[in-house]
């Protein structure tokens, strides 16, 4: 190991020593859990071991919280998508809403889906949905959206690209 790792990793030690108590509580806070608090704070400091490189930290708290946010914001999403998906299943009988193993399966599959969408303007995720789960057609979705059939046919060519681009990554 390189003496760049060595001090990479002492940097990232004093950091957490410094800060994890103050950034778990930050997180808490926002959260209202102390144990996904917890998991949060430690994931942050994950991702900092997981970095090619840190940033020069003039206000580390500042960064530390900026990256916890993120971290919450998609913990929240996973959790708001999770709850939906349960309410949804609880309308179906047992054999309707398949196995333990294919609900969790599905539920990862919709996670990835919201997170490929997530970076599209809203009336290009919308398109895209109504076309897929509604399975309205593009004259219908247009006249839900105000606008052309051809904007829709743009909307959803972008979303499907947007896709296939974070499948290859």
């Amino acid at each position: 190991m390189t003496q760049d790792h060595f001090s990479r990793e002492g940097i990232i030690q004093l950091l957490y020593q410094e800060h994890h108590a103050w950034l778990r509580n930050w997180i808490n806070k926002k959260l209202g859990c102390t144990s996904g608090a917890a998991d949060l704070a430690q994931d942050t400091f994950l991702s900092l071991l997981l970095k090619a490189e840190l940033p020069a930290l003039q206000e580390p708290r500042a960064y530390l919280s900026r990256v916890a946010h993120g971290l919450l914001v998609d913990h929240l999403r996973r959790r708001d998508f999770e709850r939906a998906y349960l309410e949804a299943l609880a309308h179906f009988s047992q054999p309707e809403a398949g196995s333990p193993e294919s609900r969790a399966l599905m539920l990862e599959l919709l996670i990835r889906i919201d997170v490929m969408l997530d970076g599209l303007p809203a009336k290009v995720r919308t398109a895209f949905l109504l076309l897929q789960l509604e399975g309205l057609s593009y004259t219908e979705i247009a006249a839900q959206l105000n606008v052309s059939t051809r904007t829709v046919g743009n909307y959803i060519a972008k979303a499907m690209l947007q896709c296939m681009l974070l499948l290859e990554e």
